[in-house]
């Protein structure tokens, strides 16, 4: 039987593959891709891998939040090259104006100013020259509409390991049931035998009762693995956003197929193509561009203005009468002192752009060690599936011979529950490297940057 501290792995496990999760594959007969993905296939009444990565991608509102952030920023970029265009602007005021001065001359009374006074007018502006300043909001607003579609791509990918982590966990848990039966099975036709040899007088009802101990145990842990399976298809169901129903079919099966993998291309693989170092890359880009338009920022700018229209109010013979006017303006903008702001700003702005280049380091040295890491999971994870498969040959022959010394009342009932453990033991521990393998793959495709979903 599996032992207490066995469980706890066991009971570890979905989050040991989450350490482990990498990229998963969307579509069947891609190359490159993990052959676990490959196997499985597509059915009516299941979820293939392909099928369950898409519906999650399609379903999951953080995706349309950040689509929709994206748009936010794209719209952002539209508003500031509109500083490059002229801008136009109509207005019409009226204005009541009492009282207003009044003067008696020949016998009339002169009046200056109308107590309705009417102005209605449109005015053009243009910046003719700024230094480049505009220029440089424009390039700072582009490179935050980048780092928005790159945020896009890292979370669908993030999302996507999820929902494979989820997948592969059920697999692997339907697979470990299995290997459950498989003991109850034969300790429940162990227990028969037994039950034979009470009849016959050649055994003690001791030995029957101590199987029952031992099925009662492997159904418990059978229990254990279901309820771990259950709370999988219940994860899978948030992911899919379809909470009332928990028990999500899903298609496919584990399997072992170890590929040769070179370290120095999949680290370059890995350099040029992760996401992080894009959104890095794009961090130092705006915080660059962010210490150029705070330079700019204080340079004059020269801007000219037009305004045609209607107004009342000017002077006698009548002044309720509108007439057409004019106003043409040039307007030259020089900053002369700003308590050092700009200075100040300046000394942020390069502190920011060295902080950044500081993190895209960090982040290229990660993503190298993503890449060992990667590997050296896989590299162990074949060498315990070689284990694994010699313990399971191994305590195969132990069982078959435990049960002939039994037989042959050479031998004691307890070698035979321990033999069956130890097999129990040799198939799980079997069917885990195969997992830890595959996951391998996929943590190995995460850390080169590959995107196999569409």
């Amino acid at each position: 039987m599996l032992s207490h501290q066995h469980l706890k792995g066991l009971a570890g496990l979905s989050l040991f593959g989450g350490l482990l999760l990498t990229q998963p594959a969307l579509a069947q007969n891609q190359p490159g891709v993990p052959a676990a993905a490959q196997s499985i296939g597509l059915a009516s009444d299941s979820l293939t891998l392909g099928a369950t990565l898409q519906a999650v991608l399609d379903a999951n509102p953080s995706i349309t939040n950040l689509t929709e952030l994206s748009a936010a920023s794209a719209s952002r970029l539209s508003q500031t090259r509109a500083g490059f265009l002229p801008q136009v602007t109509g207005t019409a005021t009226y204005t009541r104006i009492d009282p207003v001065v009044k003067l008696p001359f020949g016998g009339e009374t002169l009046q200056f100013a109308p107590n309705n006074n009417y102005d209605f007018h449109v005015t053009a502006q243009y910046l003719l020259f700024d230094f480049g300043k505009n220029e440089a909001t424009v390039k700072v607003a582009e490179s935050q509409v980048q780092t928005a579609q790159d945020n896009i791509t890292v979370a669908r990918r993030d999302l996507a390991f999820n929902a494979a982590q989820v997948y592969y966990n059920i697999l692997f848990m339907r697979e470990s049931i299995k290997v459950q039966d498989q003991q109850i099975a034969s300790l429940q036709a162990h227990r028969d035998e037994m039950n034979k040899r009470v009849q016959a007088g050649v055994s003690t009802r001791f030995d029957v009762t101590t199987t029952d101990v031992r099925i009662t145990q492997a159904q418990n842990t059978k229990l254990d693995l279901q309820n771990q399976l259950r709370n999988q298809q219940v994860q899978l169901a948030r992911l899919l956003h379809k909470p009332a129903q928990a028990d999500i079919p899903v298609k496919g099966r584990l399997t072992y197929d170890p590929q040769p993998v070179n370290l120095e291309e999949e680290v370059i693989k890995a350099s040029n193509n992760r996401p992080e170092v894009k959104l890095a890359r794009d961090a130092e880009n705006t915080a660059a561009l962010q210490a150029r338009l705070i330079e700019k920022s204080n340079m004059p700018s020269l801007g000219a203005g037009v305004q045609a229209g209607g107004k009342n109010g000017y002077i006698l013979p009548d002044i309720n009468r509108i007439r057409f006017n004019t106003v043409g303006v040039v307007q030259l903008s020089v900053p002369i002192y700003d308590g050092n702001k700009n200075k100040k700003q300046r000394v942020e702005a390069e502190a920011n752009a060295r902080a950044a280049v500081a993190r895209t380091a960090d982040t290229q040295e990660q993503i190298r060690a993503d890449v060992r890491q990667a590997i050296n999971n896989m590299d162990f994870s074949q060498a315990r599936h070689a284990n694994a498969q010699q313990q399971v040959a191994q305590a195969t022959e132990a069982l078959s011979k435990a049960r002939d010394r039994y037989r042959y009342g050479v031998g004691q009932n307890l070698d035979v529950l321990d033999a069956e453990t130890q097999l129990s033991q040799a198939r799980l521990a079997l069917v885990q490297a195969e997992y830890n393998y595959t996951l391998g793959q996929y943590q190995l495709r995460r850390a080169t940057g590959e995107q196999i979903w569409q």
